[in-house]
């Protein structure tokens, strides 16, 4: 028995498969698609973990003076608020102690003085008379973006951390980052290497960080680490690779804080790593007379942004 509906189909099959080959129904166009020229290197994933655990094996203490750029505001916010550079000063020491004292354009009195010692941070700020403590992670967040700055962020984008055998894996991924070539001035694609950290947490194994070596000299430009639930914390990037006294540092790091929609950008003036440093150094005690805010708590009362915008 012939089924009328099939009879048709096997027929317009035929016509159906012809259509492409006329160029009646479909076009195409070239896609200009620009590559690195750059002379790329290679490693294995085992040399490319070595390498950043042999990296971040070499700083235990820094001591900078630096130039510290700062904008708040995003796609959130709608609009952008750059604040003026301010001269200051970062003291590290390993495993997770931070200073960091920011200092006044023109007269150079202290704007802040802020330490952490990788739990709870706390901050002086003169200018309001008050003295700011609480827990690095934020537990009660502000509208205003800098005052969910905590001393550990700056820690964290600063320096790299070695894989840690009893919590932490580490695997390679190719990847590709979009970067400006030299001649042309045009961005151009360029294949990188990507060592991803995954730690293990309290309710299971969760992404912990990504660092991004460029295949160009094998060393690190970028770090992103990420919280609890998978999102990004922080995004910071290393530029100006500069020998100190033996030790590869970037001149220029560029710090974003996505979720808060803040960034900060570190020129470093001048360099001194792996000198001693005492607990002193490390100690911020609560000016008399100051009024004391506790970040953990909720806030009837706004502590200052920073200094004013430019």
């Amino acid at each position: 028995m012939r089924v009328p509906g099939k009879t048709r189909w096997r027929a317009l099959l035929p016509a159906l498969l012809l259509l492409p080959l006329t160029g009646c129904l479909f076009r195409s166009h070239q896609v200009q698609v620009r590559y690195s020229t750059a002379k790329l290197q290679t490693a294995t994933a085992a040399e490319l973990i070595a390498r950043l655990n042999q990296l971040a094996s070499q700083v235990s203490t820094l001591n900078a003076t630096v130039d510290i750029d700062t904008s708040v505001g995003g796609a959130r916010k709608g609009k952008v608020t750059e604040y003026q550079e301010i001269r200051g000063y970062v003291l590290v020491r390993k495993p997770a102690l931070i200073r960091m004292i920011g200092l006044f354009p023109i007269l150079r009195n202290k704007a802040f003085d802020m330490v952490s010692d990788g739990s709870t941070f706390r901050v002086s700020i003169p200018p309001k008379n008050r003295f700011v403590v609480g827990h690095n992670e934020v537990v009660q967040p502000s509208a205003q973006p800098l005052q969910n700055l905590r001393p550990q962020h700056i820690f964290d984008a600063l320096l790299l951390h070695e894989v840690d055998p009893q919590s932490e894996i580490a695997v390679v991924e190719d990847g590709v980052e979009t970067v400006t070539d030299p001649k042309s001035k045009k961005p151009v694609e360029e294949p990188d290497y990507v060592v991803v950290v995954i730690r293990r947490g309290e309710q299971g194994w969760l992404l912990a960080r990504k660092v991004v070596f460029s295949r160009q000299d094998l060393m690190p430009h970028r770090q992103i680490v990420y919280d609890k639930n998978g999102q990004i914390a922080t995004d910071a990037r290393y530029d100006q690779l500069t020998d100190y006294a033996g030790v590869t540092f970037p001149a220029v790091i560029q710090i974003r804080r996505p979720q808060e929609e803040y960034s900060l950008v570190l020129n470093i003036v001048k360099l001194r790593l792996n000198q001693p440093l005492t607990d002193a150094q490390f100690t911020l005690e609560q000016p008399a007379g100051s009024e004391l805010v506790d970040l953990d708590q909720p806030q009837t009362q706004h502590p200052p942004e920073s200094p004013a915008p430019r």
